[in-house]
């Protein structure tokens, strides 16, 4: 996942695209449904015109025929397996005769046609419905930034928290395993616990690193805790947004902490061999 930073009107440009390219899905999920259409060859052969000429070029038309497709069947494939209730049920009914439906920000596949990277100028070109937008700025950390070099296939644009992102996947090979270590090194033993969020055995309590106190995460969900309530109590869209907003920031500082003890017990057994 690597940040977009466009200029005013290149965002304004990647908006009216995710706009427009999922007004068209939500157009092309209501035909499939009446007409009962639902592989990527049934659509495209008959509603590709139809997409073309809303304004999309080729390769996005497509795109946006297939990802109708794929969402009815991976909702095939929820009602087969029965989270929606047995068939016939009223639930099950509901969802099976509904259309399949996308938010206007919701994700759009880009192919290698209509989006490629310049790594050197650390910049994007992208189809929009203004055209071939190009020398789009976009931020990663070094490591990504070399994977990023040798990637191929589909991007996805995303539209999140009033930022736009691109999410590649990078195809790697996996790492040879470590060897077992020798279990004559002895263990290295982990305590979980709430004022400490783990200690090893090798660890003085009395001077344990500040970072792996859960203090750390406590007090950060009672500093937010009345920001919270608040919205909680407005219960507007708007404040709706925002707490969802919240909630992902304080998840993601969590989960960040976790990462970070986790990697540094692995590399502490792995120095020492146990």
């Amino acid at each position: 996942m690597v940040k977009l930073v466009p200029t005013a009107d290149q965002f304004a440009a990647l908006e009216s695209t995710l706009v427009l390219c999922n007004e068209v899905a939500n157009e092309v999920a209501g035909l499939a449904q009446s007409m009962e259409l639902r592989s990527r060859r049934a659509l495209q052969v008959a509603l590709y015109p139809k997409v073309k000429a809303r304004g999309l070029s080729a390769q996005p038309a497509l795109h946006v025929l297939r990802k109708v497709a794929d969402a009815y069947t991976t909702r095939q494939a929820t009602l087969t397996n029965g989270n929606y209730g047995r068939p016939g049920s009223t639930r099950y009914t509901a969802v099976a005769e509904t259309a399949v439906a996308f938010r206007p920000h919701a994700a759009q596949p880009f192919d290698d046609r209509c989006l490629s990277w310049q790594m050197d100028s650390s910049t994007v070109s992208i189809w929009t419905t203004a055209g071939r937008m190009r020398g789009v700025r976009f931020v990663c950390a070094p490591w990504q930034h070399k994977l990023l070099a040798s990637r191929k296939g589909e991007s996805d644009l995303v539209y999140r928290d009033g930022h736009f992102y691109l999410y590649a996947t990078v195809d790697e090979p996996s790492p040879e395993p470590a060897p077992p270590p020798d279990t004559a090194e002895g263990w290295l033993g982990v305590d979980l616990g709430i004022v400490n969020l783990a200690v090893t055995t090798d660890d003085d309590p009395a001077t344990l690193d500040v970072r792996w106190s859960a203090g750390a995460v406590t007090a950060r969900r009672k500093k937010y805790a009345p920001l919270r309530a608040s919205l909680q109590r407005v219960g507007t869209k708007s404040a709706k947004r925002k707490l969802k907003a919240r909630r992902r920031k304080e998840q993601r500082f969590a989960t960040d902490i976790n990462h970070q003890l986790s990697k540094t017990i692995v590399a502490k057994a792995q120095r020492t061999g146990r």
